[in-house]
């Protein structure tokens, strides 16, 4: 084929050479310009984006506010660091996101750029506040690529390798899961029996949780549990830290995860939609414990960058303004029932789950999951995207379908990649298969 015609297949070929295979795509597309829920590569292909730069773009693509407030600022000052002189949109958006978190109590917030700084931040304030250096996590968690991060990370491949040695004074417990007949009351038991085995209680500076698991298969936490965990965490001192990364601004049909829970964290980890695409990140947390690192302990070059700052306003807006958490808790019953059904056709979609628009679908062949329902996975997600339906997988077995789309996302749109979503499933294997325990 003539590469003038398939501008793609040059552009790949490219980054073979240019970018090492540690980084990997899900899928083999240039992307050029996107809206929306669409997105549309080099070739001039239109795909629905059911992905949303993995969760970060909740408010969908270039919405026309984010553009605006990023233009405006960037013609004001695009970045000038927090650590040598304040500017106005860093100091409103933490105050905006310290109101959202903590409500009328006293909280506070620092910025930062991914995820994984948000992560490393939190867990170097808990330490800092409570003199201690154990932290708990879950196995299925993900928390971020970086050392520490990668430690925290409940999940061995791809993210550990051979990466390590690892940081020290992590421990990994279970994380309820009922399609595997793990309750909350199984996970607290266990947490009872690390502390007994493995480390006091009063040895951790925090516990760090995702209300609903992101990569480790969009598995919401019980509201008894994270009640449980709070009550404990409390009674031992421990600083509890919700991970809203994936969850948060809007995913769940809340703006946070936790809200379903009845519970308020000590701290919170916030990026991805946070600003519409530009990176940013943060910490909000209790006052009293956001205070405890020594002046010069927290910060970062682009931490709050200008720019990122005012897209991230631009989004608060649109939450406030346009509706969009009903918009979301609507698309999520929609998509829901629409999965459902096609769960009833297809006995291999052994659950679907999830809270709000933040959804799922687990494919199991037989009792449990096995290496080779990634596999089938995979197949669905590229007759997916043959079918003009972007989607990615997650889950510790790699066999469960996540779907990301912006709340935005239209009733149309919605079933016309249910519509996708079927003829791959129907492609897959055949409709009886073993059934689930």
């Amino acid at each position: 084929m003539n590469n003038n015609a398939n501008p793609a297949q040059t552009l790949l070929r490219q980054r073979e050479h240019a970018i090492p295979r540690g980084v990997v795509n899900a899928h083999p597309l240039v992307i050029s310009h996107a809206c929306g829920s669409e997105v549309f590569d080099v070739n001039g292909q239109c795909y629905l984006d059911f992905v949303g730069g993995i969760g970060v773009l909740n408010v969908g693509h270039n919405h026309p506010r984010v553009v605006a407030a990023v233009q405006s600022q960037v013609e004001r000052i695009s970045h000038m660091s927090f650590q040598v002189a304040a500017y106005p949109g860093y100091i409103e958006l933490a105050s905006r996101l310290a109101k959202l978190v903590g409500g009328e109590e006293a909280y506070q917030s620092v910025l930062f750029t991914s995820g994984a700084e948000a992560v490393e931040n939190a867990i170097k304030i808990a330490r800092a506040y409570t003199k201690r250096p154990g932290v708990i996590a879950f196995r299925g968690g993900f928390h971020g690529r970086t050392l520490l991060g990668t430690t925290l990370t409940g999940m061995s491949q791809p993210y550990r390798q051979n990466f390590g040695p690892f940081a020290p004074a992590i421990h990994h417990i279970s994380y309820p899961d009922a399609l595997r007949g793990i309750s909350g009351d199984d996970v607290l038991e266990e947490l009872e029996t690390l502390f007994a085995t493995e480390i006091l209680p009063n040895q951790v500076a925090a516990i760090l949780i995702e209300p609903v698991q992101g990569d480790g298969g969009f598995l919401p936490a019980p509201r008894e549990f994270m009640q449980a965990l709070q009550a404990l965490s409390k009674r031992h001192g421990i600083v509890m830290i919700a991970d809203e990364i994936q969850a948060g601004f809007g995913r769940t049909g809340k703006m946070f995860g936790f809200e379903h829970t009845g519970i308020r964290p000590d701290l919170v980890t916030v990026a991805k939609s946070l600003a519409g695409g530009l990176p940013i990140s943060g910490v909000v947390g209790r006052t009293e414990i956001m205070q405890a690192p020594e002046p010069g302990g927290l910060g970062g070059t682009y931490g709050g960058n200008a720019l990122a700052c005012a897209a991230a306003l631009a989004v608060l807006d649109i939450f406030e303004e346009e509706g969009l958490l009903e918009r979301g808790q609507a698309m999520g019953e929609h998509l829901k029932t629409g999965l459902q059904q096609l769960q009833a056709q297809y006995p291999f979609i052994a659950e679907v789950r999830g809270q709000g628009p933040m959804l799922a679908i687990e494919l199991i062949q037989g009792e449990r999951a096995r290496p080779e329902d990634a596999e089938l996975v995979q197949h669905v997600i590229d007759r997916c995207r043959e079918g003009g339906l972007l989607v990615i997988k997650c889950g510790i077995h790699r066999n469960v379908i996540r779907f990301l789309a912006p709340l935005t996302t239209s009733n149309e749109q919605i079933d016309e990649a249910l519509s996708i979503l079927g003829k791959a499933l129907s492609t897959t294997l055949p409709t009886k298969m073993p059934a689930i325990a």
